[in-house]
């Protein structure tokens, strides 16, 4: 509203105000005048100049009442007064006579009239001021999710967000009203109408989405400027771990595509309550995330091996207070794999009935500049762990390996399909069933991508990708830790569990993703490509439908064929890896795990699929 604008309002809104009291006065105190007689008028004429004349000597029509206070009601009382006492003075000089009870009471009503109009004034500002700031919300879904949080939107005052529309792609739901708010059309909508409304959020409100489900209508929510946040998974609500009215961001994980593995609960407590489990790597990300998820069921004792003593501090103390009531007993333990005689030690102290073996050097790279390093710690190292666990009677040992051991191209990936070799060798001359699970790239894990990505779009960017073809099958670190764990409780021996990761994700298209989850967008950070790294491929193979037997030995487990186990080879590189040249080990490495086996291979293979 203009200053002219305002002083109009409030000159009108007080000349309503004085000329409407003292005839109200007149007619509560039956005053010896008529409405229609000189000294009515009179004494209404003066009242309205006065009061006009001290109102704009006392600023009256100058402040800012949305922000009124003590002084300005001090203003009003100032400006009352004095126009009834000029109004007092009019009446004895001209009618010879004051009508005081009528002009009390006229006091007493300018002072509220006059007086409630300004905090009137206020409050509706501050009340607007209010709905100001909170955003304009878009409520993905009509039904009870989406029922339930417009329901504690509307009714909590901590919230800054404010439910406007619902969006649901349900026929019978368009053009009704839910508490107050519209269901104003579908998902295709979505673009048109935040535009029209001025949609700040987009509230995705249907916990029970699909993957899937969720990567179509996060396209729809990229095409416009609002934020978009999410309610927590189904599965999270019905755990315990969040409450449905914890909305967040929709993060990357959401936007896989794909559905993560279901476990079979009775079958790992099988394995794992009351058992005694360790699990080397304990304090990286894969492992430290099977210590939560093991933590779970229960076991008598988890011994938390790692080499790094910050790392198995951390994962320890959180663990301690997580599950401080469930009597599980926590040992840290730090060891190096390439230590024979301290695995031995460790392993014949604790005696555990599972070990998950996660420690290991993953960084491509890095691997390819130290292929000595992925030696002795991929392969020597596991050969170490595997034979401490064998002789310390052991009765599963849960090895990680990769899909990049599939036809590896990489010191990393070739390591790991020596490993995977070892443990099957192994699994065919003792008590302990060995099993490896493979998987993809894990999201947020040490060394993943997304980390890198997100401190590149913090900077202002540039992301950087190294090619824009390139693809890779991705999992989240719980889904991997459910997969090892799984494969434990379902290991006969020898296999090698390969999880289906469902559609690749171009690593472009993750990029993009990150950056407009950020709330920025691709042209002002930018996507820059900085080449193919040494030992990186395209895309990483999955198996194809002739490696697999079309029987299922469990739902969604499939039997298949892998590549020979070449022992004496693996046994003669472990005693002379240390006099190579660095080119000559990665040649080697690569030699022996690129050998195809013949049609009958030996060792089983099952693939989990999740689609």
């Amino acid at each position: 509203m203009t200053y002219r604008q305002r002083l109009s309002f409030l000159f009108f809104t007080d000349s309503f105000v004085v000329l409407t009291a003292i005839f109200f006065s007149r007619y509560l105190t039956h005053a010896g005048m008529a409405v229609n007689e000189t000294p009515l008028i009179l004494t209404s004429l003066t009242l309205l100049v006065s009061h006009h004349f001290f109102a704009f000597r006392y600023k009256l029509y100058k402040k800012a009442w949305e922000y009124a206070s003590v002084s300005e009601l001090a203003a009003i009382l100032k400006a009352v007064s004095l126009s009834i006492a000029a109004t007092v003075v009019v009446q004895a000089a001209m009618m010879g006579t004051v009508y005081f009870r009528m002009l009390a009471i006229t006091w007493m009503l300018h002072v509220l009239l006059i007086g409630g109009t300004r905090l009137s004034w206020r409050l509706l500002h501050t009340a607007g001021r209010k709905a100001n700031t909170k955003k304009r919300t878009l409520i993905v879904g009509a039904g009870s999710g989406g029922t339930m949080i417009v329901r504690q939107l509307l009714n909590s005052g901590e919230t800054d967000l404010m439910p406007v529309a619902f969006v649901d792609d349900n026929p019978n739901k368009r053009n009704l009203d839910i508490l107050g708010v519209p269901v104003v059309g579908g998902l295709g909508d979505i673009e048109r109408i935040t535009r029209e409304m001025r949609i700040h959020t987009i509230l995705i409100a249907i916990p029970s989405l699909r993957r899937r489900e969720i990567q179509r209508i996060y396209e729809e929510c990229a095409k416009t400027a609002a934020k978009t946040q999410i309610l927590p998974m189904i599965e999270d609500i019905v755990s315990g771990k969040v409450s449905v009215n914890q909305v967040r961001d929709v993060q990357v994980e959401d936007l896989l595509g794909r559905e993560p593995v279901e476990m079979d609960m009775d079958k790992i407590s099988e394995s794992v309550t009351g058992k005694i489990v360790l699990v080397t790597g304990a304090g990286g990300s894969i492992g430290s995330e099977i210590c939560r998820q093991v933590s779970r069921f229960k076991p008598q004792l988890l011994v938390l091996l790692g080499h790094g003593e910050n790392s198995i501090y951390s994962i320890e103390m959180e663990l301690r207070e997580q599950f401080k009531d469930s009597g599980i007993k926590f040992v840290p333990e730090i060891a190096d794999l390439q230590d024979a005689a301290k695995m031995m030690a460790v392993m014949k102290t604790y005696r555990p009935d599972v070990v998950y073996h996660a420690a290991a050097h993953k960084h491509v790279p890095l691997m390819e500049r130290n292929p000595e390093e992925a030696v002795k710690n991929n392969v020597l190292g596991t050969l170490n762990a595997a034979n401490a666990a064998s002789a310390s009677g052991v009765r599963t040992f849960v090895m990680i390996s990769t899909d990049k051991a599939v036809n590896p191209t990489s010191v990393m990936g070739a390591a790991k399909r020596l490993a995977e070799m070892i443990i099957q060798d192994l699994d065919q001359r003792s008590f302990t069933k060995f099993v490896a699970v493979r998987f993809g790239n894990v999201l947020g894990s040490r060394g993943s991508v997304i980390p890198l990505f997100k401190k590149q779009i913090e900077k202002g960017g540039p992301v950087t990708v190294t090619h824009p073809e390139m693809i890779r099958y991705f999992m989240t670190i719980p889904e991997a830790s459910r997969l090892v764990i799984q494969a434990g409780a379902l290991a006969r021996g020898g296999e090698i569990f390969v999880l289906d990761m469902g559609d690749p994700v171009k690593i472009t298209d993750l990029a993009v993703n990150l950056i407009r989850l950020s709330g920025n967008s691709v042209e002002d950070i930018g996507i820059e490509y900085s080449g193919i790294r040494p030992g990186e491929k395209l895309f990483e193979e999955l198996l194809g439908k002739d490696e697999v037997h079309e029987e299922q030995v469990y739902p969604k487990i499939y039997i298949g064929k892998t590549a020979e186990l070449r022992m004496k080879e693996i046994q003669e590189l472990l005693k002379g890896y240390a006099g190579m040249e660095k080119t000559e080990l990665r040649e080697a490495l690569l030699r022996i795990a690129s050998r195809r086996a013949p049609d009958t291979g030996e060792a089983e293979l099952a693939v989990v699929s999740s689609r």
